[in-house]
């Protein structure tokens, strides 16, 4: 007897999952681990001549073969699901915005001298204020445009998410230009004006408002400095 048509298909389907679970490999992430002591999550990595290329959830970033000590697999686990839009008179949050900024750079293994960094770019950008708002429209405490929340997944009108994500990328900033004799001084520009243009003038850009905030955050963070060295 032969089996009937619709019974065939539903074979064929089961042999199709059954080998489709064989053959396709578990996602997973993994941790890029520096000499320097950094840790960075990327999706995967590639390898070209010196230079080794980490992708990020949010993008890529560059750096020299050498200053990578080892590479740690993580296991794969799904996605949080997407935080719901909160309006910023909705906010709730019992830690101030500077005990938000210490908990995020503690979270990004953040080197603890330049805990007192994101502090200041903090102090400069919103003199901590959670509603902060510019009249080009940055948002929050770390005063994030709209769309960079969006590639850095995070509600920029959400105190926490703010803060996190604007940690999160001055600690990569920070990681992409480790080479840089004035590493601070580029991963400052590069949070004022983009990456791209940084990297387009090979450090800070001619942009009279760029190094102003350069040396206003510098001028800030040795005073922070200073100040834990007298504790």
């Amino acid at each position: 007897m032969h089996a009937s048509p619709r019974a065939c298909v539903n074979n064929y389907v089961r042999g199709l999952c059954a080998l489709l679970a064989v053959c396709l490999p578990v996602l997973a992430g993994e941790y890029a681990v520096l000499k320097s002591g950094f840790r960075i999550y990327a999706e995967r990595h590639e390898v070209t001549g010196a230079e080794v290329c980490l992708y990020t959830p949010t993008g890529h970033i560059v750096l020299a073969g050498e200053s990578v000590a080892r590479f740690e697999a993580e296991d794969y686990t799904p996605p949080p699901a997407p935080a719901p839009v909160v309006e910023p008179s909705k906010q709730v949050s019992n830690a101030t915005p500077k005990e938000l900024v210490r908990r995020a750079a503690r979270g990004q293994d953040l080197e603890d001298a330049f805990v007192p960094l994101a502090e200041s770019v903090a102090k400069i950008e919103s003199a901590f204020q959670r509603d902060a708002i510019s009249p080009k429209g940055a948002v929050g405490v770390m005063q994030l445009m709209p769309s960079t929340a969006a590639e850095l997944g995070a509600n920029p009108y959400d105190a926490e998410q703010n803060v996190e994500a604007g940690v999160r990328h001055l600690r990569d900033l920070l990681v992409r230009y480790q080479d840089k004799d004035d590493q601070v001084r580029w991963a400052l520009a590069a949070y004022n004006a983009g990456a791209g243009a940084v990297e387009r003038y090979q450090g800070i850009p001619p942009y009279r408002e760029t190094r102003l905030y350069v040396e206003k955050v510098l001028d800030e963070y040795r005073k922070r400095k200073a100040a834990r060295a007298d504790d």
